[in-house]
């Protein structure tokens, strides 16, 4: 089984909400990408969304903009991420990895050789933001012939028809865009994203987990009480760029959100 599918299993029998960070691979430091992710499970996240440096990465703010280029400069690229995620599963052999970032570095690489290296390396997803669903055909075959799940996105603009095929073909947990916009915008409304998220979540057989706009404890809960579970991304990246320890800072940041949620 998929430990994405186990994962989000046993949150549901248990009652329990997702939370699920992302960062930038390779930013603050090379040094600190595997720390930062064995600090954030054990603050208390349920899966960890590895963002994958790109020179231009269209749906993020200048937050995530930011450590892409940091992480770049560094030399991050796809080669380090995966040495990260291999790292990683040497001392976490459960926590669900989901490499999120966009299609050119994939393509690349080549779909299949992608895959089969992911499975190799211990990820269990895969989140394109620039990838159509209509267009997936043959990266989501490479992917799920080693067992990997094509994390799909939908959004307040989401037309109906194409909702529903989206709920109807969700790997591991469908992605929420919780407003029209970049990450690390400051838009949220709850109540309009509470409906949406209700609505989808009535007809998706996976998990629906919401994103953007979440930034601290008091967001989280919000989104948390209609969402399956919530991803928390500009805020925890720009905690740290400024930290001077940074898997520390991780784990500082990311305790109260899971604290907000575990009272839902």
């Amino acid at each position: 089984m998929n430990r994405l599918t186990a994962r989000f299993d046993a949150l549901r029998k248990a009652g329990r909400k997702a939370l699920v960070p992302f960062v930038t691979a390779g930013d603050p430091s090379l040094q600190a990408t595997v720390p930062v992710l064995h600090a954030l499970v054990a603050a208390g996240a349920d899966a960890i969304e590895l963002g994958v440096p790109f020179s231009d990465p269209m749906a993020e703010g200048p937050t995530i903009q930011r450590s892409s280029e940091r992480a770049l400069a560094r030399g991050a690229g796809l080669a380090y991420v995966l040495d990260c995620a291999r790292a990683f599963r040497e001392r976490d052999a459960d926590t669900p990895l989901v490499l999120m970032g966009y299609l050119n570095p994939i393509e690349i690489r080549g779909h299949a050789r992608f895959a089969e290296e992911a499975a190799a390396a211990g990820v269990d997803g895969l989140l394109l933001v620039d990838l159509p669903p209509e267009e997936a055909g043959e990266c989501r075959a490479a992917l799920a012939a080693h067992g990997i799940a094509l994390i799909l996105l939908a959004s307040p603009t989401t037309i109906d028809e194409r909702l529903h095929a989206l709920c109807a073909d969700a790997q591991g947990y469908l992605y929420y865009v919780s407003f029209a916009g970049v990450t690390g915008a400051d838009r949220l409304d709850v109540g309009l994203a509470s409906e949406r998220l209700q609505r989808i979540r009535a007809m998706s057989a996976a998990p629906v987990l919401a994103g953007f706009g979440i930034k601290d404890a008091a967001s989280a809960a919000a989104m948390g009480r209609a969402a399956d579970g919530v991803i928390v991304g500009s805020a925890l990246v720009a905690a740290l760029a400024e930290a001077a320890d940074a898997p520390e800072a991780a784990g500082r940041f990311l305790a109260p959100l899971r604290a907000a949620l575990d009272e839902i």
